[in-house]
């Protein structure tokens, strides 16, 4: 599902309101336009889709806010200085999904232009790269989360 406006507040309640208490962020981060967003692969070893392609995301932690989950995550995975207030554009897309403990969780997926800060990874990822938006179906991201870029690139 995809918003025009960004409230954080209100996309919590709403997702409460239908059950759901717990939640993860992730950031299309696009450059050149909109034309490109970065991709990040993770570790072979990971978890959570090993050696597979994703966007900077995680959990949001209880107490904290979507934005400043957002800010947690960005700055553990790819150096984004975690002070630094998150400007999204007015985008969101959002899925439901089980977590591997059992928990009904809900995915936020915001968007914002690359400021150009050197990309730091952290010990999650071994690479990435800028992928063309339209080829977003060529990765391996997960259909989830290829359906939320696939949002943004509609919304362009």
């Amino acid at each position: 599902m995809m918003e025009t406006t960004v409230d954080p507040r209100r996309l919590v309640e709403q997702a409460r309101a239908e059950g759901i208490t717990r939640f993860s962020v992730g950031m299309i981060l696009h450059r050149s336009e909109g034309r490109e967003f970065l991709l990040l692969r993770r570790r072979p070893d990971d978890t959570s889709f090993p050696g597979g392609e994703d966007l900077p995301s995680g959990g949001v932690e209880p107490g904290e806010g979507l934005f400043e989950g957002l800010a947690r995550e960005l700055h553990e995975e790819i150096g984004r200085q975690a002070e630094a207030p998150v400007r999204p554009d007015p985008f969101v897309s959002w899925f439901d999904y089980v977590s591997r403990s059992g928990n009904r969780k809900r995915w936020f997926a915001f968007s914002a232009p690359y400021d150009g800060a050197p990309i730091r990874l952290s010990e999650e990822h071994t690479g990435f790269r800028w992928a063309p938006m339209r080829e977003y179906d060529r990765s391996d991201l997960s259909p989830q989360v290829a359906g939320a870029v696939r949002d943004r690139l509609g919304s362009l």
